[in-house]
């Protein structure tokens, strides 16, 4: 599949600081607002105003979508995303202000870099003004910055770097679908064929986080062994109401199966988010079929296009070869 064109309908803005080793990514509708589902597939999500995107509930568009660094602190980053959304008039119409609809999730990266360094108000609203159509960087970027998987030996001496990851379906493909992938879990990430691309290692040897449970290896028991998350936001053209965007979100987790290996952990706050960002007439079982695929592209590319930092290798630096499948 082709990879890296722009989202259907979106602008990605990114911040990051290199130093503390943490950093967001804002998604902006270009229309202004969309629509959302989401789903929780593990056991320590860091979320907000996830409540509102069930279909039950009353407001039925959203403003932006907040992916972020710091633990619960960074959520602290939609503040600055409500605020430079504000400034746009952009927001539900209560009838006295115009409050923006912001959902976000974090990941754990406080053990890589300054732990009191967090996204913030200020890092979300930056997040925004750098928001462009084009960007399609990836790797030690934005939510990514400060994300490394296969934590099962604990420390950096076992872990490889994670990062962001970006897929989309190819030119003349029946849906317009993208996918942002933000990977910290605390499994490997796998080829097709279960090889391990990056993960819990010993030197440049892959251990297998998934082998070594089933050989009776102790859990992770420090909480920063514990803490992970691996935070994805699938975006389409395809005209979609919230029910069925929660739906797409749950199977997309699919995809995330097909690439982290353990997954969905009770130490893992795996999310997806699923958007619709047009009025295209698709068939939701073709979107769901490219759905998945494209969500395990985006893992593995996040990985393989991650550089090292902190002290913990990428796996491109460990003299492994890209994956025929990336």
């Amino acid at each position: 599949m082709t990879t890296l064109a722009p989202l259907p309908g979106i602008r990605i803005g990114h911040w990051q600081d290199l130093d503390a080793l943490t950093g967001c990514t804002v998604l902006l509708p270009e229309a202004g607002s969309m629509r959302a589902g989401v789903a929780v597939g593990g056991g320590a999500p860091a979320t907000r105003e996830t409540d509102l995107l069930a279909p039950t509930a009353t407001v039925q568009e959203i403003h932006a979508l907040l992916l972020s660094g710091g633990s619960a602190f960074g959520l602290d980053a939609a503040s600055g995303v409500m605020r430079y959304l504000e400034e746009r008039n952009l927001g539900f119409d209560t009838q006295v202000a115009r409050v923006p609809i912001v959902p976000a999730a974090a990941l754990f990266d406080l053990d890589l870099g300054s732990p009191t360094t967090r996204p913030d108000a200020a890092s979300g609203y930056a997040a925004c003004l750098a928001a462009s159509s084009e960007e399609t960087r990836e790797g030690t970027i934005g939510a990514g910055t400060g994300a490394v998987v296969g934590r099962m030996l604990g420390g950096p001496d076992g872990r490889t770097k994670g990062g962001l990851g970006l897929a989309t379906a190819p030119e003349g493909a029946p849906a317009r679908i993208g996918v942002v992938a933000a990977v910290n879990a605390v499994g490997d990430v796998v080829d097709r064929d279960g090889t391990v691309i990056a993960g819990a290692r010993q030197g440049t040897a892959f251990l297998g986080a998934a082998a070594l449970l089933r050989g009776g290896a102790p859990r992770p028991t420090a909480p920063t062994e514990r803490s992970n998350t691996t935070l994805v936001a699938v975006v389409t053209s395809a005209r979609m109401d919230k029910l069925a965007l929660t739906r797409l979100a749950r199977q997309a987790h699919d995809g995330l199966a097909m690439a982290i290996s353990p997954v969905h952990t009770a130490f893992d706050g795996d999310i997806v988010f699923a958007l619709s960002t047009g009025d295209d007439e698709t068939d939701p079982i073709t979107i769901l079929a490219l759905t998945v695929e494209l969500v395990a592209m985006a893992i593995r590319r996040a990985v393989w296009a991650a550089t090292g930092a902190g002290g913990v290798p990428a796996a491109r630096e460990l003299g492994g070869e890209e994956p025929p499948h990336s």
